[in-house]
């Protein structure tokens, strides 16, 4: 099980605004049947490697699919292998170390 970060950038649409953009990515990772989280500058998401890679290439082309010419994405995984890893489990331990449960 790995944890990732993805952020997709549509450029050069015309408009400071990129929301709905990221809406047509977050109906991706809607429809994976993953486990995810949406945050202000990025999308999180639990799930095998093989599925989070799959997942990305979809976002990643979503943009072009609507006419957008160029597309950066981003995308962080942090894979352990010595114990399970979830979303919860990062910032519950993290919460911990703060002194807060």
């Amino acid at each position: 099980m790995v944890v990732a970060e993805i952020s997709v950038v549509p450029l050069g649409t015309g408009s400071p605004s990129v929301g709905r953009y990221v809406a047509e990515c977050v109906k991706i990772v809607r429809e994976s049947g993953l486990k995810y989280e949406i945050t202000a500058m990025g999308t999180l998401v639990e799930g095998e490697l093989e599925e989070i890679l799959e997942l990305v290439r979809k976002m990643h082309l979503a943009p072009f699919a609507a006419g957008v010419q160029r597309v950066v994405t981003t995308v962080k995984i942090d894979e352990r292998r010595d114990k399970e890893l979830s979303l919860e489990g990062k910032v519950a331990a993290v919460k911990r170390e703060l002194g807060e449960s």
